[in-house]
């Protein structure tokens, strides 16, 4: 156990040694405050750090990450996320960002009991049944990227469904939800062009009265 705890303290003392380095005065930068423009929702995946991925420094995006990169109406910590996002740090684009070889769309596909999980997992069952007449049915793989894919446009549009989202945009202030998908094979986002700016295209039901 300690010597996990050292090993990664030796690799933290290199790593920063070397970013001072190459960036020089960053860190009494960042000490300051952030001034993220950017809100990354995306999956817990490891292979996936998301400021790195968009060719970001700390401080420049604010992140968000869980299983499957889902946004469920009754998550807190979220939603908690997303109002400090837009009403405290005022950032100007929320990026859901998705990742095929996703290890929550194989586990909702395998039909396997995952307890607490399935409960979560819930999300993308309900995508998949959405979609399902548009789905590929004879390849697993194709099936797989596509709901990978799906999965994110449904989360871009639960985004765009919080309170604290359509509160700022009825003020006025500028902010675009985006969805994106990054290629674990080759390191590369894919645009899913499904960006949103306003509520105009919010079913009337989910339409707030400000």
């Amino acid at each position: 156990m300690k010597d996990t705890i050292n090993l990664l303290l030796e690799n933290n003392r290199r790593w920063a040694e070397k970013f001072a380095r190459d960036n020089p005065d960053i860190f009494n930068k960042l000490s300051h405050q952030q001034t993220p423009k950017y809100l990354w929702i995306g999956c817990s995946d490891s292979r996936i750090p998301a400021n790195e991925v968009m060719g970001l420094l700390p401080g420049e995006v604010f992140v968000h990450r869980n299983v499957g990169n889902i946004v469920h109406s009754m998550d807190i910590n979220c939603h908690s996320v997303i109002q400090f996002a837009v009403e405290e740090l005022k950032v100007s684009d929320i990026i859901v960002g998705g990742h095929y070889d996703c290890g929550a769309i194989k586990a909702a596909l395998s039909g396997k009991d995952y307890g607490m999980m399935n409960n979560w997992l819930s999300a993308i069952k309900n995508t998949y049944l959405a979609y399902e007449t548009q789905l590929p049915s004879d390849d697993k793989a194709a099936l797989i990227d596509r709901l990978c894919e799906l999965n994110v446009i449904s989360q871009v549009y639960n985004v765009s469904k919080s309170n604290a989202v359509q509160r700022v945009w009825a003020k006025g202030q500028p902010l675009t939800i985006h969805g994106v998908i990054y290629g674990v094979h080759d390191g590369r986002l894919k645009d899913l062009k499904v960006s949103v700016d306003n509520s105009d295209n919010l079913d009337n039901i989910y339409k707030l009265k400000l």
